[in-house]
């Protein structure tokens, strides 16, 4: 399987999107899914999407414009109220990405 490519977000693009990055790592390693991640503010959003190859965003703050990719909402996984649904919903981005590869 490949290496997925996720962009993490917070207001100030370093410290809540670093720790997101970091458990969203961890979970996934579990699961045998490897990432790289690149933190970025709100406003860096979409550049990076149109200059990159990213599979899916996580946002901690809100971000605005027409993302072409999924962006999942990580603030219950940062908080750790509702990590699970969080993880289910991220399962489910990375199934449909590589589903829609493999066709």
């Amino acid at each position: 399987m490949r290496t997925l490519n996720i962009l993490t977000v917070c207001g100030s693009g370093t410290i809540s999107s670093t720790m997101v990055a970091q458990k969203l790592k961890e979970a996934l390693a579990a699961d045998g899914i490897s990432i790289t991640t690149t933190e970025v503010k709100p406003t860096q959003v979409l550049g990076h999407v149109e200059q990159g190859n990213y599979d899916f965003v996580v946002n901690t703050t809100p971000v605005s414009g027409n993302i072409p990719i999924p962006v999942i909402n990580g603030v219950g996984f940062l908080t750790g109220l509702e990590e699970e649904e969080f993880l289910e919903e991220v399962r489910q981005v990375i199934s449909r990405i590589l589903n829609n590869e493999a066709n």
